[in-house]
């Protein structure tokens, strides 16, 4: 399988529920989602969900329905709807079998520097996007990236998620995609996880929604290909990132303002040669 995926001409947009709670939950939020895509065709959408939130804050967060019955459902919406799909892989052993299915594959931030994830990842020949550690400088992650590319990786889209700022916050660095794009072709703004509070929950996840769309506007001003998004019907009932999550029935005014902020940026980086 050759993995070439992205489309320059196009905002990326992955988006998609937190967690694969249920059926109906994802082929829910694929019918908002599909909307959008034929409503904007600068789009280029990847519908994405978990479907093992492996790596909870505590022992009683909510983890999604599992990787066999999740896989069985992603087969049942590539049926109905043109769109890729994408998912975590949190083990090696995982990547073949979500390959099968998934367009592209996602290391999750605390395991981007995992060697044997991220060559089991590559092996698939799938699109291979990988969340920056919030531990980690944009400079590090062209390690990430060289590792993807040793293991025969074509096509590497690093994501940005923010970076720990203190206890119980993340601070986004809107340099990380310029820095980022000197070794990656493709760079991707995680709005909704950039908003987190870890750790200061009491053992869930919060976060600070209202800063959600602001801050990709930023991301797409500067230089960002790409805005990844998690979106639920009613974000408050979620399993997971309940707090942060957007409400998709209001999605589409969001996506059509960073295409607004995405156009004027590619008017003047063709003018001026900005990034």
């Amino acid at each position: 399988m050759e993995a070439t995926l992205f489309d320059p001409r196009r905002l990326l947009l992955i988006a998609g529920p937190c967690a694969l709670e249920s059926e109906e939950l994802v082929f829910e939020v694929a019918g908002y989602l599909d909307k959008i895509r034929e409503n904007f065709p600068h789009i280029q959408l990847i519908f994405k969900t978990s479907l093992d939130k492996a790596n909870r804050s505590s022992v009683g967060g909510g983890r999604g329905i599992g990787v066999e019955k999740g896989l069985e459902i992603l087969k049942k919406l590539k049926k109905f709807y043109p769109f890729p799909l994408t998912t975590d892989v949190h083990w090696p052993d995982q990547a073949a079998v979500i390959g099968e299915v998934c367009d592209v594959l996602q290391v999750p931030a605390f395991l981007c520097r995992q060697t044997d994830l991220l060559r089991a990842a590559a092996a698939t020949g799938r699109v291979v996007s990988v969340k920056k550690g919030q531990f980690l400088s944009p400079q590090e992650m062209r390690y990430v990236v060289e590792k993807l590319a040793y293991f025969g990786a074509k096509e590497v889209w690093p994501i940005e998620r923010g970076t720990t700022f203190g206890y119980n916050n993340l601070v986004v660095d809107m340099r990380s995609f310029l820095v980022m794009r000197r070794f990656a072709a493709v760079t991707i703004f995680d709005a909704t996880h950039s908003v987190q509070l870890p750790g200061a929950g009491g053992g869930k996840t919060i976060g600070e929604r209202e800063f959600v769309e602001h801050l990709a506007y930023a991301a797409v001003a500067a230089g960002a290909n790409g805005l990844f998004f998690e979106v639920h019907p009613s974000p408050d009932e979620a399993i997971c990132d309940a707090a942060n999550q957007l409400d998709v029935h209001h999605f589409d005014a969001v996506i059509g303002r960073c295409l607004e902020f995405w156009e004027v940026r590619k008017k003047l980086e063709k003018k001026h040669n900005f990034y």
